[in-house]
């Protein structure tokens, strides 16, 4: 029982989606919720999907993307595209550490952060719109899941790089445990996918590479520039694994 609720712990953390009202809330939750994030990005994989799905049987592809990729931010909240921009703007814009942390932490985006996702969501949106429906469909449920796990890798290898913020709940705690488990949220998806032919099981392997190489990339880029990760940085690395993902799949399909 208490890892269904550590499973609707994060789902309400990073999603708008109700939760049980039994599930209630301890604080010491957080620290292990984050085992269940791949799972979260499941849940959204499939609604985005199913979105996409239903949108493509009377529009144009490129529109159902559209459609599909509206409801996943508003289904999150823009939480982890805002990281993207935010991080975008914070590397970007701050030659010091400090200078780089303070803008993170500004609400406001700069001209870093509005380029960076403007191209981030447009590569996403171009990619998908040249899959099949069927390559659609199954490239939204597989990215999301691994994106969220490669996220979380940066929560389990390395540090927080601020004394506190929004994602510091998140991150105190992770075990090699909770990481295997949140790999193993991650395994229905891939399985599918390849398993019922909708993706080529070699666009599934190189995009998973493609995802560890931008998660290696971006934690050595944050270990020199901020001495660990934040929650933007979190978001970050979730939109540039999809992002790699999509294009993996697409090279393969084509």
């Amino acid at each position: 029982m208490l890892q269904v609720r550590l499973f609707f712990i994060a789902l309400q953390f990073f999603t708008r989606l109700p939760i049980p009202r039994w599930v209630g809330f301890e604080p010491h939750w957080l620290h292990h919720a984050s085992r269940y994030f791949p799972l979260v990005g499941l849940v959204v994989g499939v609604i985005v999907a199913a979105v996409y799905w239903a949108a493509a049987q009377v529009l144009p592809p490129a529109i159902a993307v559209l459609l599909s990729t509206a409801a996943g931010i508003y289904l999150t909240g823009a939480f982890h595209e805002d990281g993207f921009a935010d991080t975008c703007d914070g590397m970007g814009g701050g030659l010091t550490r400090e200078r780089a942390l303070e803008i993170m932490k500004d609400s406001r985006i700069g001209a870093y952060g509005a380029i960076g996702i403007l191209l981030l969501l447009a590569i996403k949106c171009a990619a998908l719109a040249h899959l099949s429906p069927l390559a659609t469909v199954a490239a939204l449920c597989v990215a999301h899941p691994l994106s969220r796990l490669m996220a979380a890798s940066l929560i389990w290898r390395m540090d927080y790089a601020r004394a506190e913020g929004k994602a510091k709940p998140m991150a105190q705690q992770m075990t090699g445990t909770e990481f295997a488990i949140a790999t193993l949220c991650c395994v229905p998806a891939v399985a599918a996918a390849g398993g019922l032919g909708w993706l080529d099981w070699r666009g599934i392997v190189l995009g998973i590479v493609a995802m560890v190489f931008v998660t290696l990339w971006f934690a050595r880029k944050l270990r020199q520039r901020l001495g660990g990760y934040t929650g933007d940085c979190l978001g970050a690395v979730q939109q540039m694994a999809e992002a790699a993902f999509y294009l993996c799949v697409l090279a393969r399909w084509n």
